[in-house]
């Protein structure tokens, strides 16, 4: 039994249809990919704001207008400037 040109048309087509499903199984992946990493950039975009937006309560709820009105309403009294000390942490790069 020879081996027919048909037969050799069929071996390539089968071959070629293989070849394209890889590739669109390839892509398809790819866009699936892309939108987990397009929604894990808007979740890391969230997080910055409301990160940011925790710093700044903070910063705000540390300064000296909002400390002073909150120590006025417990009747403690402000120290004068003699008496305040600043404590500094260790820097950790120098040990």
């Amino acid at each position: 039994m020879t081996v027919r040109g048909r037969f050799w048309i069929v071996v390539w087509s089968a071959y070629v249809l293989l070849v394209l499903a890889g590739v669109v199984a390839r892509q398809t992946a790819a866009w699936v990919t892309a939108g987990d990493l397009n929604a894990l950039r808007e979740e890391h975009r969230l997080l910055d704001v409301t990160r940011n937006d925790l710093i700044r309560r903070i910063r705000q709820a540390r300064s000296r207008a909002v400390l002073v009105s909150r120590a006025e309403r417990l009747g403690l009294s402000l120290p004068p400037d003699s008496q305040v000390v600043e404590l500094g942490l260790p820097d950790p790069v120098a040990r």
